[in-house]
């Protein structure tokens, strides 16, 4: 089914009063904000998604966003491995090559994650939707300056 599609069916059930008795009418909405979600698209999203429907590039959104995540959480917990085996003068050729592992084991994580997103932002209605690829470079150094 095209989003178009889903847009008419929407609009049509709205047309005809179908969510005008549905619970919680008059109260705010308990959406998950999502930063990238268009604020148009929250309720719609939200009424599917109750339904048992989800829009495809919200859900990938989502997958995307934990593997991101899970990530930076692996790397993170190297690095701060590796720099309490150095301040404990434990500095041995293992803790090195596991954080270079690490390292390298990111990398391809980012080069999988980017192929995610690519096939990601094939799949959204509107270019603000889109998500730009990381560069591991740049997150590696963020992880090494944060932690």
């Amino acid at each position: 089914m095209h989003n178009s599609s889903i847009e008419e069916i929407i609009r049509r059930a709205m047309e005809e009063g179908e969510f005008d008795d549905l619970p919680g009418k008059g109260k705010p909405l308990q959406l998950d904000q999502n930063p990238h979600q268009d604020p148009e698209w929250r309720a719609a999203h939200n009424m599917l998604k109750s339904g048992g429907f989800s829009l495809p590039w919200i859900e990938s959104l989502g997958e995307i966003e934990v593997q991101i995540r899970d990530a930076h959480t692996g790397l993170a917990r190297s690095w701060e491995w590796y720099q309490a085996e150095l301040a404990d003068g434990n500095a041995s050729n293992q803790a090195e090559n596991e954080w270079k592992r690490s390292m390298v084991s990111f990398r391809e994580k980012v080069t999988e994650i980017n192929n995610e997103i690519r096939s990601y932002n094939l799949q959204v209605p509107n270019d603000r939707f889109q998500l730009r690829p990381l560069n591991a470079d740049r997150e590696i150094d963020r992880i090494i300056n944060t932690g």
